[in-house]
C-alpha cells in the first residue's frame, strides 16, 4: 500500500491484478492517474514490476525490455524529461517465417504499429555509467523490428504513471533477421519506411530515439540498475519508435523497409 494524490491509498497489487484483467479480457479501464490518484513514478514501476511477477508466477516469460518515450517531441508533449520501460512478455512475441509474421489483432484493444530497431544484448549491461559505446560494445546483433503498442487504458487517455504501471503501454512484437553489420551503420542515420497496402503511412530514422537508438539502450541500463537489476546476454531490448505510431485493425498488411535489410511483413491476421 501506498499514498497517491489527496492521501488516496494505492493498492499497487490490486491494480495489477486491474490491469491483468483487463489484458486477459480486453477490456479497458480508466485511467489509474484519475481514478486511483496515480501520480507517482516509482509506484507505477511497483505496479508495472507486481503485474510482471503476476504473469511470470503463471508461466509467462520475461526476453527482454521495450524503451518508450525515445521522442523528444512525445516527451514534450506528456511533459517528461526521460523516457521508460516495459517488460517484453514470450507470450507476445510473433517470430517471422520468410520475412512475414502474422500478429492475431484479437489479441489487442487499440493497437497501432511502430518500427524500432532491436538489441540483442552479448554481454551484461549494468549500470549506472553505462554510455551509447558500452551498450553498442554489449550488442551482439541488430534486427528491424515492429512493436504493437496497446493500451489497457481507455482511449490512450495516458499520463506517464498510466502508460508505465501499464507495462509502458506494450502490445507485442516481431524482428527481422539478427544482423552484426548493423553494429557498423551509423545507427543515427539508419532510415526506416511503413507501407501499408502499398501506402506509405510512416517513416523514421534512428536519430528520432533519443538521438541515437544505443543511447536509449545506455539509458535503460542506468535506469534498471536504480532498481536493481541489469540486462543479461539474450536479452532483446526494442529501442523506441523511429517515427510516428500507425493505428492498426484486422486485415491490415504492413511493409517495413529499412537500412540494408530485408523488408519485414506484418499481417494483422
Amino acid at each position: 500500500m501506498s499514498e497517491g494524490s489527496a492521501g488516496m491509498t494505492i493498492d499497487t497489487e490490486a491494480l495489477a491484478r486491474q490491469l491483468d484483467e483487463a489484458w486477459e479480457n480486453r477490456e479497458p479501464i480508466a485511467p489509474l492517474s484519475e481514478s486511483e490518484g496515480l501520480e507517482d513514478v516509482e509506484r507505477a514501476y511497483e505496479i508495472q514490476t507486481k503485474w510482471s511477477e503476476l504473469r511470470t508466477g503463471r508461466g509467462e516469460r520475461i526476453i527482454g525490455r521495450k524503451i518508450g518515450l525515445t521522442s523528444f517531441a512525445m516527451q514534450e508533449q506528456i511533459g517528461v524529461s526521460e523516457p521508460d520501460y516495459g517488460s517484453l512478455w514470450s507470450s507476445r512475441y510473433f517470430p517471422t517465417q520468410g520475412g512475414r509474421a502474422e500478429i492475431p489483432a484479437e489479441h489487442f484493444l487499440q493497437p497501432f504499429l511502430e518500427g524500432e530497431l532491436a538489441f540483442l544484448i552479448g554481454k551484461p549491461l549494468a549500470g549506472p555509467g553505462v554510455t551509447l559505446q558500452t551498450a553498442l560494445a554489449a550488442t551482439d546483433a541488430l534486427a528491424v523490428a515492429v512493436e504493437v503498442v496497446d493500451s489497457r487504458i481507455e482511449d490512450w487517455n495516458i499520463k506517464l504513471p498510466d502508460t508505465i504501471a501499464d507495462n509502458a503501454s506494450y502490445g507485442g512484437f516481431t524482428t527481422g533477421p539478427w544482423s552484426r553489420d548493423l553494429r557498423e551503420a551509423d545507427l543515427r542515420t539508419v532510415g526506416m519506411l511503413i507501407n501499408k497496402s502499398g501506402d506509405r503511412v510512416a517513416e523514421g530514422m534512428g536519430a528520432a530515439s533519443l538521438g541515437h537508438p544505443a543511447q536509449a539502450v545506455a539509458w535503460l541500463a542506468n535506469k534498471l540498475a536504480s532498481f536493481g537489476t541489469e540486462l543479461k546476454p539474450g536479452d532483446i531490448v526494442l529501442s523506441g519508435s523511429l517515427g510516428r505510431a500507425v493505428p492498426a485493425k484486422q486485415g491490415d498488411v504492413f511493409v517495413l523497409e529499412a537500412h540494408g535489410q530485408p523488408p519485414l511483413t506484418v499481417t494483422f491476421a
